[in-house]
């Protein structure tokens, strides 16, 4: 792959925030993806995974959300956002920069955990033939395994109000292993993950407008038998705030692949080039 190149870029969104962006690409991409990260992860965790599209031909566009990585203000504690921004802003300005810089190249869109949960927020999600998403599934702890059940209520009502209080964000850490992460994303990410419907029942109050009941664009979701979170009961109920796109679920386990680990953050490590050739084969039908 020593034609890919990628340079650096920045996409603005509807309300003037600069996002730091990635494009990755061959001489000659015949279709272009976006990539919308998972909580906390800054867009280089994705670059392994974007250099193999891009050596089959892809376009491909990596970003940092808002507080993020490269998008990450000076003062992360006096930042005033929440956590749909992430989807209602950020994502579409990435989208809008990938069709900008690919033009006329058909659009489609790995949203690894988040990055799925909030395609149905973007107001431009036409623009995106297909949807692959990577360990997506509710947040509700209580459909999550009881052995992973007290390092999650630890996070929540330990570790994150102390760290709030603390340096006003949520430090990356031993125990958080992302980025650091703002109040506005933090407090609403907890109050969801302790609602049964997690956030789809807010579609219809206080999350509008939103658009996951427009949404026709076919999605695969890919979850994996280690991970937590994103689990055969979980990854159905996230689907199912999309109910007008055509979907349906790949379960694989690390085994598959001949690895020990995926858990909800290893389909993009080392190892796992086998699977992203399976994701990027369905990106690629027509």
């Amino acid at each position: 792959m020593s034609d890919v190149n990628a340079r650096d870029l920045i996409a603005v969104a509807a309300d003037g925030y600069p996002l730091s962006a990635r494009l990755i690409q061959g001489p000659a991409p015949t279709h272009a993806v976006l990539v919308s990260s998972g909580t906390g992860f800054p867009k280089g965790f994705y670059d392994r995974f974007a250099r193999h599209l891009a050596g089959r031909g892809a376009a491909v566009l990596t970003f940092d959300m808002r507080g993020i990585g490269g998008s990450r203000p000076d003062d992360l504690s006096a930042m005033d956002m929440t956590y749909e921004d992430w989807g209602r802003l950020d994502m579409p300005a990435a989208l809008a920069a990938l069709i900008a810089a690919a033009p006329g190249l058909p659009v489609t869109h790995v949203g690894h955990s988040v990055g799925g949960h909030f395609a149905g927020f973007m107001p431009n999600h036409a623009k995106i033939t297909r949807h692959a998403f990577v360990a997506v599934g509710s947040g509700y702890w209580r459909h999550h395994p009881l052995r992973y059940n007290p390092l999650e209520l630890f996070f929540w009502w330990v570790y994150g109000p102390l760290s709030l209080a603390r340096h006003g964000y949520v430090k990356g850490g031993s125990l958080w292993r992302g980025a650091d992460l703002p109040r506005g994303v933090f407090l609403p990410w907890r109050r969801w993950c302790h609602d049964r419907h997690y956030y789809s029942r807010r579609l219809q109050t206080e999350l509008q407008p939103n658009h996951f009941t427009e949404m026709t664009s076919p999605i695969r979701s890919w979850i994996f038998t280690d991970d937590p979170i994103a689990n055969p009961r979980t990854a159905p109920a996230l689907l199912a705030v999309y109910p007008r796109a055509p979907s349906d679920l790949v379960l694989h386990a690390p085994q598959d692949f001949g690895i020990q680990r995926i858990g909800h953050e290893g389909a993009f490590r080392r190892g796992l080039e086998p699977l992203w050739d399976e994701i990027a084969d369905w990106l690629e039908q027509p």
